[in-house]
């Protein structure tokens, strides 16, 4: 089979910090990518052979695959349904990948959406941060049909390394936000523990590193240990945007009438973190915030 058999054309959707390496990883690979919301960041991928559209609606035009890499809830339904959104020009059989971090409560409502409209849909939310966007090595959690899921490995496998079906539409982003709710947990954890030995006399970087290797080791405490000792603290992954999947995980548990004590506690110390200007810090610079709590 000619290599070109394999190729597919996508319109990509949301080119962040995330996104445009995963859009640049699809042009690499020999895609045919039609990209919407081009910046002077992310130039460089129409110079790599990415296409530039006008639109939602252009981009998607005649796709096989669209991906979306929004920030919110809201911003992935304006794409989709919005004036010039994407169900309007979607191709019958076409498949929707929302590689975003939303709800997901509404990514049911948008799959029987795009559903309804002949598209597949496969909620695939990642984890990795810009390290695993760029290095193609995107842990990828999948929520949608069996036909959906394999009809997207080809590409999900360009831009990452371990790719699970979780389950029906939904179950990828439910994933996601069990995720975000271990990390922002952990990362608390660490921010504690080294706080308290500073606190205490200790070298926070020699306890850090007389904890790897035994029970506390964890990649929170390797990587964002690491930042937090040397105050290294550009994104990464920002406060505000982890804050955003918080308050996912709140809202479900409040939808679900769950306890999810420590959770709603790691979202008011990110809104602290939020309204002292540190939002667009990488999440490790919690430990800041922390610092400052009142009787430290």
């Amino acid at each position: 089979m000619d290599e070109r058999d394999l190729t597919m054309k996508i319109g990509f959707i949301g080119l962040g910090v995330m996104g445009r390496p995963m859009a640049g990883h699809l042009i690499d690979a020999g895609h045919d990518v039609a990209l919407y919301r081009v910046k002077e960041v992310s130039r460089f991928l129409v110079e790599k052979g990415g296409i530039e559209a006008g639109s939602a609606r252009e981009a998607v035009a005649g796709a096989d695959a669209v991906i979306l890499m929004l920030p919110d809830t809201p911003d992935v339904e304006a794409v989709l349904f919005g004036e010039d959104g994407v169900a309007g020009e979607l191709a019958e059989g076409a498949l929707v990948i929302d590689m975003s971090s939303i709800s997901p409560v509404a990514t049911k409502d948008f799959a029987k959406r795009i559903e309804a409209a002949g598209g597949l849909w496969l909620d695939a939310p990642v984890s990795g941060g810009q390290a695993g966007a760029e290095n193609a090595a995107l842990t990828i959690m999948c929520g949608g049909s069996g036909q959906a899921f394999s009809a997207a490995i080809p590409l999900l496998e360009v831009m990452g390394k371990r790719i699970t079906l979780v389950g029906g539409a939904g179950a990828g982003q439910t994933a996601k936000v069990c995720n975000q709710i271990i990390v922002g947990l952990t990362i608390q954890a660490v921010a504690e523990a080294l706080s308290l030995a500073e606190a205490a006399g200790a070298d926070p970087a020699m306890v850090r590193e007389a904890l790897m290797g035994g029970f506390a080791d964890s990649t929170i405490l390797n990587v964002h240990g690491k930042r937090m000792i040397e105050g290294a603290f550009d994104p990464g992954f920002r406060i505000k945007l982890h804050r955003k999947d918080m308050s996912l995980a709140v809202d479900a548990a409040r939808a679900l009438d769950l306890a999810l004590p420590n959770t709603a506690t790691m979202k008011q110390l990110m809104n602290a973190a939020v309204g002292r200007g540190d939002g667009d810090l990488d999440h490790s610079a919690l430990i800041r915030t922390l610092k400052d709590i009142p009787g430290r």
